[in-house]
C-alpha cells in the first residue's frame, strides 16, 4: 500500500501542494502502482488524487486499475481530522487545501463508492471494495466458514 503521506515523505519530498506539483506525486505513485501491479503484486494508492484527468492517465496505464472514491462531506472530515488541517483551511490558514481552497474533482464513474460519514462503517466499506475486487476475478472468492 502506497500512503499519500508515506510517499510524500520518501518519495515525492520537496514537492508542494501546487496544481503541477500534486499531479506529479499521483504521477509517481501511478508509476509504482503499474510497475508493482504489471509484476503481478496488488498495489493501493490510498492517496488524496483531487485532478480527474490524472486519475484518467493512471487508469490507462495500469489494466487491473481499481478507482474506489471514499466520499464524506468536509464537516465530517475536519471532525475526523487529528493534524487540525481542515479547520486551518476552513479558517483561511491554509492554501491549496483540497475540497476546501482546492478543487476536488469527484471520478465519474469509480468501481466503488465507500460512503464514510455515517452511511457505511469501516468493514462495510473494506466488504464493499473486496466484493468488487471478486467480482472483476482480481482476488479469489473467499470461502464462508
Amino acid at each position: 500500500m502506497l500512503d499519500g503521506d508515506v510517499v510524500r515523505t520518501h518519495l515525492s519530498k520537496g514537492l508542494g501542494f501546487s496544481k503541477e506539483d500534486r499531479d506529479v506525486n499521483i504521477r509517481r505513485i501511478g508509476w509504482v502502482c503499474e510497475v508493482l501491479s504489471r509484476n503481478g503484486v496488488v498495489a493501493i494508492g490510498a492517496a488524496i488524487s483531487p485532478y480527474r484527468e490524472i486519475r484518467d492517465e493512471i487508469r490507462g496505464k495500469i489494466e487491473r486499475f481499481v478507482e474506489v472514491y471514499v466520499e464524506c462531506p468536509i464537516p465530517v472530515l475536519a471532525e475526523r481530522d487529528v493534524k487540525g488541517l481542515y479547520q486551518k483551511a476552513l479558517n483561511g490558514e491554509l492554501k491549496n487545501f483540497t475540497g476546501v481552497s482546492d478543487p476536488y474533482e469527484p471520478p465519474l464513474n469509480p468501481e466503488v463508492t465507500c460512503y464514510t460519514d455515517e452511511r457505511e462503517t469501516p468493514e462495510q466499506s473494506a466488504a464493499q471494495v473486496l466484493a468488487k475486487l471478486e467480482e472483476l476475478g482480481y482476488v479469489p472468492v473467499a470461502q464462508a466458514a
